[in-house]
Formats: C-alpha cells, sequence, structure tokens
C-alpha cells in the first residue's frame, strides 16, 4: 500500500499563484479530482469579519481555481461552497474576506447550501455505513440530512491552519462539519471528535474526489478558531489524505498529532488516512517542518466564551445547562456568542492582535486584493506601508445588529417551532 503525501512549499505574494499550482501537483490532486465531475471549493468562514487565519484566504480560492484552469479544468464544472451557522454570516463573511470578489472574478458558480439545495436523509444518502458510526446514531437518533448535490461530485477543502478549543487543532477534516450537517451541530460538541470521523468516512462514501489546500500564509495560535494570535508563516499544505494533512499541520505548530489531537488518532485507528507523520510522504520544502512554531496551543489564554463553553459540554455546566441546548432555549448561546465575539471580543482586540499580521506583506496584498498586479506566478506590486483597517465598534454596528438579528431569526429551534405550526 502506497503511502499517503502531503505536499508542503513556502511561499510569498509574489509567487503565490505558481506555489498554489505545484503544491497541488505535488500532492497528486489530477489523480483524485475527476475534471468531468463537478467539484465543490469547500470556502471555511470561521469568522464573518476578517481576522488573519481565521477563514479562507482569497489568494488561497485564487490559487486553487488559477491552478485548475491552468491544467485543464473548466470553469462550469467548478464551483464555490458555503455552509451556515446561526453565528456565522455567510453572505457577509465572504464580502469581508473577499472570497466572493475571487469566485465572480473567475466567473464561478457559488453555491450556499442553504439556499434553494435539497437535504437527503443520512440514511437514504450511505445506507448501511450508519451503522458504523461512532457517535452520529447516538446524538441524532432520528437521523440527520446531508446535500443532496454532495453525492458524486468531488469536493475541495480550503482549511487554514489554526488552533481550536474543542479539538486542539482544526483544518482539513473540520471543514466537513457544516457542511454535513445541516442543523443543531452543537449536540455533537460532547463527542466533537467521534463526530469527525463519522463525517470522513460519509465523504469516503458521497465523494469521488476528495481534496484539501491547507493556507498557512497566515497561522493562529491560542482559542481558536477565531479569538486567536494569528503570525504569518508562508506556508502551503495539500493532500488527498485529510487526516495526514491536518496530523502534518499539527506538527508544524508543535503538537503531536497522534498524542495530542484525538480527532487524527481515531481517523488513524479506523483506517480511514495516516495520523503518523513518520509513515506520512512529505514532499516539497520538507525542511520547513524542522522549524517547530512551538504554538502555546487553544487551553493556557482560554477566553471567556471558551471556558464556559468547556464547562458546559465537559465540566460542571453539562447537567444544569447544557440540557437547554436541546430545547427552545438553545438561543440563548447563539445571542451569547454573537455578543460576547462580534460585540466585545473584536472590536477591543482585533486591532492589537493582527498588527504582526496586517505588517506582513500577506496582509498589504489582502488589503489591496483586486488593485495590485497579478500574474501567473502570484501579485506585484504592494504598497509599503501596512493597511489601516477600521476595527472601531462604530464602524461594526450596522453588522453586528445584522448578525445579532439572524441568529434569533434563523435559530433552529424557532424554525420546527414554525413548521409545526
Amino acid at each position: 500500500m502506497s503511502k499517503s503525501t502531503v505536499a508542503i512549499l513556502r511561499t510569498q505574494p509574489a509567487t503565490v499563484r505558481a506555489d498554489y499550482h505545484r503544491l497541488m501537483n505535488l500532492a497528486g490532486y489530477r489523480d483524485v479530482i475527476d475534471p468531468a465531475l463537478d467539484t465543490a471549493l469547500k470556502i471555511n468562514i470561521s469568522w464573518h469579519f476578517f481576522y488573519p487565519a481565521a477563514s479562507t484566504t482569497p489568494w488561497q480560492l485564487d490559487g486553487v481555481i488559477h491552478g485548475m484552469l491552468a491544467d485543464g479544468y473548466t470553469k462550469d464544472k467548478i464551483h464555490g461552497c458555503h455552509n451556515r451557522t446561526v453565528v456565522i454570516d455567510s453572505k457577509l463573511g465572504e464580502r469581508e474576506n473577499k472570497q466572493i470578489d475571487v469566485l465572480e472574478a473567475y466567473g464561478l458558480r457559488n453555491i450556499h447550501l442553504y439556499e434553494g439545495e435539497e437535504w437527503i436523509d443520512i440514511r437514504e444518502a450511505v445506507g448501511d455505513l450508519t451503522k458504523q458510526f461512532t457517535c452520529l446514531r447516538d446524538v441524532y437518533p432520528r437521523g440527520f440530512s446531508i446535500p443532496r448535490r454532495f453525492i458524486g461530485e468531488n469536493i475541495i477543502h480550503l482549511p487554514t491552519v489554526k488552533t481550536h478549543v474543542f479539538t486542539t487543532t482544526t483544518g482539513a477534516m473540520k471543514n466537513a462539519f457544516g457542511g454535513l450537517l445541516n442543523e443543531h451541530r452543537h449536540w455533537t460538541h460532547p463527542v466533537i471528535h467521534e463526530t469527525l470521523v463519522d463525517l470522513l468516512m460519509i465523504q469516503k462514501k458521497i465523494h469521488p474526489g476528495l481534496f484539501a489546500v491547507m493556507d498557512g500564509t497566515f497561522a493562529g495560535d491560542g482559542p481558536g478558531p477565531r479569538c486567536m494570535i494569528p503570525h504569518p508563516k508562508n506556508i502551503l499544505l495539500a493532500s488527498a489524505d485529510q487526516v495526514a494533512i491536518d496530523a502534518v499541520a499539527a506538527r508544524l505548530m508543535g503538537f503531536d498529532p497522534l498524542a495530542d489531537c484525538k480527532y487524527i488518532r481515531l481517523a488513524h485507528d479506523a483506517g480511514l488516512g495516516c495520523g503518523d507523520t513518520r509513515d506520512i510522504a512529505i514532499v516539497g520544502d520538507t525542511a520547513a517542518l524542522d522549524e517547530p512554531w512551538d504554538f502555546v496551543g487553544p487551553y493556557s489564554k482560554m477566553t471567556f466564551a471558551s471556558r464556559m463553553q468547556h464547562k458546559i459540554y465537559w465540566g460542571p455546566l453539562k447537567g444544569p445547562v447544557e440540557w437547554s441546548l436541546k430545547t427552545w432555549l438553545a438561543p440563548w448561546a447563539y445571542i451569547a456568542s454573537v455578543l460576547y465575539h462580534d460585540w466585545y471580543w473584536y472590536p477591543r482586540n482585533s486591532k492589537k492582535t493582527m498588527r504582526e499580521c496586517l505588517n506582513s506583506p500577506w496582509g498589504r496584498l489582502f488589503e489591496e486584493w483586486g488593485k495590485v498586479q497579478a500574474t501567473d506566478d502570484g501579485f506585484e506590486g504592494l504598497p509599503d506601508t501596512p493597511p489601516e483597517l477600521r476595527r472601531d465598534f462604530i464602524h461594526f454596528i450596522p453588522q453586528m445588529l445584522r448578525v445579532l438579528g439572524s441568529s434569533i431569526v434563523n435559530a433552529p429551534e424557532f424554525g420546527h417551532r414554525k413548521k409545526k405550526k
């Protein structure tokens, strides 16, 4: 049996397009992504506001599309793909993170899975595979739904390198979370590691081609996937093995994938991929692995919100509070999350925590996206001065009000009550 391959490359704005193209081919994407089939580019939006390392970067999305078109893939077979959560506004996020700018520049379809897409019962989608689930049958005894369009189409995940307060690190495997679970995803948090294993089983069943391209030009350390300290790291990763790419990313961040990341170990033990970096064929700029980042991880300096989440799902508040998240009372948690992250943490902290990234060439590229000269290799003519992105409270009030209202209106608990009426 051949080894799983993970490609790793160093990059810079002037060469990032060519680097993404080379990266994908080093990882053998054309061996798994059939050009005759539709391919979904699963965009990651962990925060609707721009925050380095939290979401798919515009040059990541651009580099993948540019590379695919250079290799003969056609625009009519590629589309952007978004999920929705009650606390993250994907429409706002695709604008703030400039992902929609990329899709429109290439003339690609942009599919939001909650708008006009059919969702079908998991038992209809994968049959007896449900009997092999480690936890989802218990979490959703009545079943759950997945998008019908996913069945028979390729998917390329576009995560970023970052830590996570539930799973230590997050990447390719967790990027499937929002797209495959339509509602009540928070019910899986107490068994989040097992959930990611079940979701990977589903993906291997329904997708003829499964690939991941991970952006580490910015990488986030701390209580992610939002309230992190981001750092410019100039690294790109790609692989057809979702477990292997997450394992290599974890190693870069300074973690032992099998010891520190339960979801990687469980997937490795289940034979869904390789989580042991000693058994992975790592190609490209392999010397980058010898430059450990020594991230402190998500647990040493947790935010108030992340501490409360841990107490609710795994600590002393589990008994008295967690039950409410499975009733019509659940929207209290959505409102609390929006108020804390959007109304408090982001206006108060983001300007300081983003300073290093905004001062980097990537920060200047983000600010000038669509204005700088694009070549087949990358982007030239970046300004010498860092951008002055507005991060004051007043500036974000309209967006924050919209997200807060959306978290209430789109709460699945209220939706179910409306359907019953």
